[in-house]
């Protein structure tokens, strides 16, 4: 399915030209705020030449990539956007990867140089390490008057290479250029970015959820507000209230503590305009809690890093959908295929794959992996399979099933985890749940859960049999344990993968 025709991008702009044009204009304005420490447009500017010229410096070509990795920082935004004016990639690594992986990432981007903060231990990596901090950064950098040699940065060129989560796999290097983030940034008004903005993040600058809020917000001449150190809803809520934050982009998990907080209509939010969620499932009834206590609009992006479709769903405009993930965005073109790669019916189920301005190039150095995304309609049109499963309403709403590879297949039956998922939440002792597929003689495969659990919880073996008395027969769960806390990647999404191969250690 797909939406009109969008109107035309604006003339494609690099960061480093938007951010020239807001310190000219507004040089005082904050654009960069962390704790006690703000950076204005002007020094912002400035930052970037100097950060630019040293990597010119130190022989960094355009397209080719440094990797950073670390807690969100001002630092960590300097040099990401002083790398971007040089035309050098950034490879932002998730602080959360083993030394090993790590390690393999610093080399699969073919990063010339590693910014890492004291959380990184020490990897055994071919290329200079520059301590992410304040003091390293300035003894590396040219004097303040340097400037860069000038880069005629093109569209199809290298932006970021972002490294997936590894929910199913080993991570991936996703390879965005240019003119995808420009498709982002080009259209940031549709999500009421403006001069005055105030964008809250509290997700981490090595993820496409916080870039897709971030870059927008900075390049309408707003202001980005970093948290600072592990989230915590007390702190986030003073946080929005001081800075009267009018933007943020949170993920399921977040949303779900800062409902949850005690003191959280304590709080003045009146400031914000919009707030945005994505990168996992997200419930309806969430999604109608914060509609109800938290002022502004509330619109949820399905889509994936590597681009293709979105999906959006304005949730203060459409609340009686709320149990989908919206309609394709402005110009994507979302389809369902089985299988075979066909396209399915209206109404029924089939794998989402998308296409759009805003595509990866493809996972770097990984050919064969990338061909695997795609899929190509019948006129040779290039879509990325996202591996998840819906199918479409008939008001044309995306309602999603599960990821493919998560679905369990038992008796020749589909299962689809987030259906068993619903059930065992509605226990007042439930305080998260995911379900995976385990082995089975019988069955080939059958559906069992980790639970967390609240206090007074029954023995693991009786909410087996509270859940699968409201369950059909083919659903039943085939065992139920309880976990402390359910293993999570740095944006929230539930490590299945992890989960599944915890229950074939200890079975």
């Amino acid at each position: 399915m797909s939406t009109p025709a969008p109107s035309a991008l604006p003339p494609f702009r690099t960061v480093g030209e938007l951010v020239r044009e807001h310190a000219a204009a507004r040089p005082a304005h904050a654009a960069l705020v962390q704790g006690d420490r703000r950076v204005s447009w002007g020094e912002l500017d400035g930052w970037m030449d100097r950060i630019a010229a040293a990597l010119q410096r130190d022989g960094v070509q355009p397209t080719q990539s440094i990797a950073i990795s670390g807690a969100n920082s001002i630092d960590y935004a300097l040099l990401f956007l002083g790398a971007l004016r040089a035309g050098v990639a950034v490879a932002p690594l998730p602080t959360g990867a083993t030394p090993q992986q790590l390690a393999g990432m610093v080399a699969d981007s073919g990063a010339k140089r590693l910014f890492a903060d004291a959380s990184v231990p020490a990897l055994e990596i071919a290329v200079p390490r520059t301590a992410l901090d304040a003091a390293a950064i300035e003894s590396w950098l040219l004097p303040q008057s340097s400037k860069p040699r000038p880069v005629d940065i093109q569209p199809e060129w290298p932006f970021n290479i972002i490294y997936s989560s590894g929910t199913t796999g080993t991570p991936k290097g996703i390879v965005q250029p240019h003119g995808m983030r420009w498709a982002h940034m080009g259209r940031a008004e549709a999500g009421g970015y403006g001069p005055q903005s105030v964008a809250l993040l509290a997700t981490s600058l090595c993820s496409n959820t916080t870039l897709v809020c971030f870059f927008p917000a900075l390049s309408r001449g707003g202001t980005a507000v970093l948290m600072q150190g592990r989230f915590d809803p007390v702190q986030y809520l003073a946080l929005a209230e001081r800075e009267h934050a009018t933007h943020t982009m949170l993920v399921p998990v977040q949303y779900t503590r800062l409902m949850s907080h005690p003191d959280f209509d304590k709080y003045d939010l009146s400031s914000f305009v919009m707030k945005f969620c994505t990168s996992a499932p997200f419930s309806a009834a969430l999604k109608a809690d914060i509609l109800k206590r938290w002022p502004g609009g509330l619109t949820e992006y399905y889509g994936m890093t590597e681009g293709g479709g979105t999906c959006m769903l304005a949730a203060h405009e459409f609340p009686g959908k709320l149990h989908t993930v919206g309609k394709p965005a402005e110009g994507h073109d979302i389809r369902l295929i089985d299988e075979e790669g066909r396209e399915v019916a209206r109404g029924e189920l089939g794998e989402v794959v998308g296409r759009s301005g805003a595509m990866m190039t493809g996972y770097h150095g990984q050919p064969g992996k990338t061909r695997e995304a795609e899929w190509f309609d019948a006129e040779g049109r290039r879509y990325i399979r996202t591996g998840d499963v819906g199918r479409f309403d008939e008001d044309g709403f995306l309602v999603l099933m599960d990821r493919r590879k998560d679905m369990v297949i038992s008796g020749g039956f589909n299962i689809y985890p987030s259906d068993l998922e619903a059930v065992l939440r509605q226990h007042p002792c439930v305080a998260d749940a995911a379900v995976v597929g385990i082995p089975s003689a019988e069955w080939g495969e059958s559906p069992a859960a980790y639970v967390v659990v609240r206090p007074g919880a029954p023995q693991p073996e009786a909410l087996r049999e509270w859940t699968n008395g409201q369950l059909g027969k083919t659903q039943r769960l085939a065992g139920v344990r309880y976990i402390g806390e359910l293993p999570r990647s740095d944006i929230g999404k539930v490590l299945k993968r992890q989960l599944r191969e915890m229950w074939a250690t200890h079975p």
